[in-house]
């Protein structure tokens, strides 16, 4: 242990022993310049020197042969070699009085010591420093290794021969040679005469090709790779830029570059730094030399000051961290990119940031960082709570995951399609959610009346807007308000259109100019420079009598309630009972449905208690996980399930199928939720899915297992294929109706029937890698799919049943240009809560009663998305209704409700024996 380099003794001999063997060779670079053998005089000091340093070596040998545990290895490592070559001879020529060189060259192989001494000196720190030094080291001492043989074979010449062929030849000559021979030129000038030396050479050459093709370009290029990534960032004046950093890798950074650059397709003037801690493989190179217009590699740390000072994130326009949402351990990537937030926003607090966070739990951490400001536009992205969110809302509402996917991905692939829904399909994936300020004419105007006008005159669907207080300066956003809320002057509103061009119609639109134009393309620019008040209000009232036809109240009221703090005071007796009485179903803010903390013991079931559970028109969730397994967040799954715009009556049961061991852990984020059960199993048995009443539920979803190492990315999905095929095997006798057949939902399951009388398992799959889709595609039981392997070109994205959140990468960039799309998402699938009310939530509970009744009775009115059947809902009072916007119309003028688009079947009965839906976007069905 003394010896070791663990201890301070171990560290001060090793570079001793390594400093006196350097002090050796080069004696033995001085005593070259005279011949192999000499007499030896009491005039040179070299020789005690020499002598000196190797007692000294004789001395450490000696610790080390009593230190070590196998004394029979001992004598075949490559230290003790060395001793026993060069300290004998040392000793026999000063007591000879003859100084022989020998093998004394061997002290070169001490130089492969190197590093360690270097990092025992802390003279290196990075992993390339050690790297280079090591790869230095070895080509060294194999230099001066194979030049002293050389020197000495040369020098001595044959045994044999009895030095006949030997030449005096120079150690420099001898180096020069061999470093030809390495280079594997061979210039010829200087050449081995003797045997030995030449049979040495042809095998060293052999060894050169490996020691050149290989360390020598590596060396350079970490010796140039240092330089190159190592300079600091020029910011140039008028040059907007941004710094991206996390998880910078081939896969991530083509993601990021392919989403960042579509937005502003040809109008890119942003430039990306992209600041990593490892430097660029081969393949990143070439993707930043595809892109070298817009990109700059700097090798360094976010957790660095001096890395942010070289990269300039004080003159960024944002800072963007990206999340490997493929890592084994989500919960050390979420708190690694919160260090880099933390060191960032102290380096300078002003940096906008937007981060991607894995796990919703870790949220908590970034509003609390001091300098952090949703104001100035930084941002969370929450890969759990979106994905989980998009699932639920995609059992509540089938087809809707699907519906809100293709309006975050683009499809650039040119296909050859044959049937009409595959075209239809495709076309609707060109809609994308774009935001614009309204022109200030809808200003008085209701919403129904803005987005009827928007959707006949513009071909625009509005589908919600950013409503301001006028009270406070707290702004929410708000889908598809009721008439009650009116439009006020400077209005963002929420669009589904093709381009930016087409909403800012929108923006463009005169009342005057514009009153009897319904071409599109001649909505501009007005001359039309101001307007009196009295015209404006003229101009309205006309613009409401013209665009309304038959619209009527409806009775769903939709307002932000927090907007007239008079009404607290007027809130009936019986309003103020209801509130007092049941405030206590809802949590604290009111958007969700809440109960007592409920013990584990109580929900779980037994499969010999099924007669005790029968439940019907439920959700049933397949999960996988263990005691081990990183926590996915099913609390985010649950919670826009249990959203408190649903009455308690609609809530529907929550069933889940999995290891009791890692429910149990999760169980604590779930406990305060109503109408949730476990079963303990595993869904890749039938006799747990039967146990459950799998016939009679409304939807099953088969939740992606958490992340954990695989030697393939094919094989991260292997649980949620073979459970879907296992669910695709069972075939549901329909002899009857079940009661999941509502009214709302009876044509969308009617779907499910054919000839055969038997319906298949509604089910959505969730897939982490969406190359895998071909396995789902095979279970489709479709004659024909849309060409191509991609995901979003297949079927069963189509149909709704498969989603994957590969498309969440997108988001970064869309936080980046438009934050407000990004917010809108969040409550759209979470439940209704944004990243600004869950601020003004924290703000205001300590309010009192009054204002807590408010936000109660304010989130169970809010809109709330539903699968409506055109023939046996309300619905089917509209008339005509042979095209979407004829529905869009009927639905919006007579009931308030928004049409986003349709769920119908997608093929002809004979080519689509299982009557399968797919989803049509807006303008294309």
């Amino acid at each position: 242990m003394l010896l070791s380099a663990q201890t301070f003794v171990g560290q001060v001999l090793m570079i001793l022993v390594f400093l006196l063997s350097i002090g050796s060779l080069v004696i033995y670079f001085i005593n070259s310049t005279d011949p192999v053998g000499s007499c030896s005089s009491y005039q040179d000091k070299t020789i005690p020197i020499d002598l000196t340093f190797n007692v000294f070596f004789s001395f450490y040998f000696g610790l080390r042969f009593l230190a070590a545990d196998d004394k029979i290895k001992f004598w075949m490592e490559m230290n003790s070699i060395v001793d026993i070559f060069t300290i004998p001879p040392t000793f026999i020529s000063y007591y000879l009085k003859s100084n022989w060189l020998g093998l004394r060259f061997l002290r070169a192989l001490r130089l492969l010591e190197l590093p360690k001494i270097l990092q025992i000196l802390r003279a290196i720190k990075t992993s390339n420093s050690v790297k280079f030094s090591k790869l230095l080291s070895i080509v060294l001492s194999t230099w001066f290794t194979a030049a002293g043989f050389i020197h000495l074979v040369e020098n001595s010449g044959d045994p044999w021969l009895k030095g006949r062929n030997s030449q005096n030849l120079s150690y420099f000559e001898s180096i020069y040679m061999v470093m030809a021979t390495t280079s594997t030129v061979g210039f010829g000038d200087v050449v081995p005469k003797t045997s030995i030396g030449r049979t040495f050479i042809m095998f060293f050459t052999l060894g050169s090709l490996v020691l050149f093709a290989n360390y020598i370009p590596e060396m350079v290029d970490l010796f140039v790779n240092k330089r190159k990534h190592t300079s600091s960032y020029e910011v140039l004046k008028g040059k907007k830029f941004i710094v991206v950093c996390g998880n910078i890798t081939v896969d991530s950074v083509t993601a990021f570059l392919r989403n960042f650059l579509r937005h502003k397709s040809g109008e890119i003037n942003t430039e990306i730094v992209f600041l990593g801690e490892s430097p660029p493989s081969l393949e990143l190179e070439t993707i930043f030399k595809c892109y070298m217009a817009y990109t700059t590699f700097v090798s360094g740390s976010a957790l660095k000051w001096e890395d942010l000072r070289r990269v300039a994130v004080d003159s960024a326009e944002a800072c963007l961290i990206i999340a490997n949402p493929l890592c084994s351990d989500s919960h050390a990537e979420d708190t690694s990119n919160i260090m880099r937030v933390l060191s960032i926003k102290n380096y300078n607090p002003n940096t906008r940031v937007i981060i991607q966070i894995l796990q919703s739990h870790n949220k908590v951490f970034l509003p609390k960082i001091p300098s952090w400001n949703w104001a100035t536009g930084d941002n969370i992205i929450c890969f759990a709570e979106l994905k989980l969110g998009f699932i639920a809302q995609g059992c509540l509402v089938p087809g809707l995951c699907t519906f809100l996917t293709s309006l975050f991905v683009e499809q650039n692939k040119k296909v050859s399609l044959k049937k009409p829904w595959q075209k239809y399909f495709l076309s609707s994936l060109k809609n994308k959610i774009l935001t614009q300020r309204l022109s200030d004419d809808f200003a008085g105007m209701t919403f129904p009346e803005v987005s009827r006008l928007c959707f006949v005159k513009m071909h625009l669907m509005l589908i919600a807007i950013e409503h301001k207080s006028m009270f406070s300066s707290y702004r929410c956003l708000i889908l598809n308000p009721s008439a009650e809320v009116k439009l006020r002057k400077n209005t963002l509103g929420f669009f589904i259109a093709e381009s930016a061009k087409e909403v800012r119609r929108a923006f463009l639109y005169c009342a005057t100019c514009h009153g009897d134009v319904y071409n599109p393309e001649l909505i501009g620019l007005c001359s039309c420079k101001s307007k009196s008040y009295q015209h404006f209000t003229e101009t309205t009232d006309m613009l409401r009598k013209s665009t309304i036809k038959g619209f009527h109240d409806t009775e769903r009221q939709d307002s932000f309630a927090g907007e007239r703090p008079s009404m607290i005071s007027n809130l009936s007796t019986k309003t103020r009972s209801f509130l007092y009485e049941d405030a206590e179903c809802f949590d604290s803010s009111g958007m969700f449905h809440w109960c007592k903390a409920t013990p584990l013991d109580n929900v779980i079931l037994k499969r010999s208690d099924k007669s005790k559970h029968e439940f019907r028109n439920h959700v049933v969730v397949c999960i996988f996980g263990d005691a081990q397994s990183t926590l996915m967040g099913l609390r985010n799954f649950v919670m826009p399930l249990r959203a408190s715009n649903y009455t308690r009556q609609e809530l529907k049961d929550i069933v889940f199928i999995g290891n009791l061991d890692y429910l149990r852990r999760e169980w604590r984020f779930l406990r305060n939720f109503p109408q949730i059960y476990i079963l303990p199993g595993s869904a890749l048995y039938s006799g747990d899915l039967r146990a459950v009443n799998i016939e009679e539920c409304s939807m099953c979803a088969v939740l992606s297992p958490p992340s954990k190492t695989s030697s393939s990315q094919t094989l991260v999905d292997t649980e949620t294929i073979m459970t879907t095929l296992n669910l695709g095997s069972l075939r549901i006798s329909c002899t009857a109706r079940t009661p999941s057949e509502s009214e709302g939902m009876s044509d969308y399951f009617s779907g499910y029937f054919g000839h055969s009388r038997h319906r298949r398992i509604p089910i959505i799959t969730e897939l982490k890698n969406p190359s895998n889709i071909h396995f789902i595609e095979q279970l489709g039981g479709m004659e024909e799919h849309l060409p191509g392997t991609r995901l979003h070109l297949s079927t069963s994205f189509c149909t709704g049943t498969v989603f994957s959140g590969s498309f969440l990468d997108s988001l970064l960039a869309t936080a980046f240009y438009n934050y407000h799309v990004l917010e809108f998402l969040q409550m759209l699938v979470t439940g209704g809560i944004s990243s600004q009310m869950e601020q003004n939530l924290r703000k205001d509970k300590f309010f009192g009663l009054m204002d807590s009744s408010t936000t109660i009775m304010s989130g169970r009115r809010r809109c709330k998305l539903g699968l409506l059947s055109l023939n046996r809902t309300i619905l089917s009072d509209i008339q005509p209704k042979k095209t979407f916007g004829q529905v869009f119309c009927g639905s919006l003028d007579n009931f308030g409700i928004l049409c986003l688009g349709l769920y119908r079947m997608i093929d002809e009965e004979e080519h689509n024996p299982e009557h399968k839906r797919g989803v049509c976007g807006f303008g294309k069905c």
